[in-house]
């Protein structure tokens, strides 16, 4: 299997944080020294580590966005 490489090309925000100190993130990162995508997953606290994520195109982070902002109220869990 081959390396694969990354880097976070910048911090945008903690989601949440479990009891053992990993963070759900939104970052930019590379992968494979393409170029950054908005990326949504855990990480280990020191970043060394990561679980299964999502990485979005600009577009596609927008149309979350889009799709987020136009909910019912309804469809909010409160």
């Amino acid at each position: 299997m081959a390396d694969i490489t990354y880097e976070i090309t910048k911090e945008l925000g903690v989601i949440s944080e479990n009891a053992k100190g990993w963070t759900r993130e939104l970052n930019l990162v590379s992968w494979n020294g393409h170029d950054a995508k908005y990326d949504i997953r855990d990480w280990s606290p020191d970043h060394t580590r990561m679980s299964k994520g999502m990485s979005l195109t600009e577009e596609e982070m927008e149309k979350l966005v889009e799709l987020f902002n136009a909910r019912n109220e309804e469809d909010s869990f409160e």
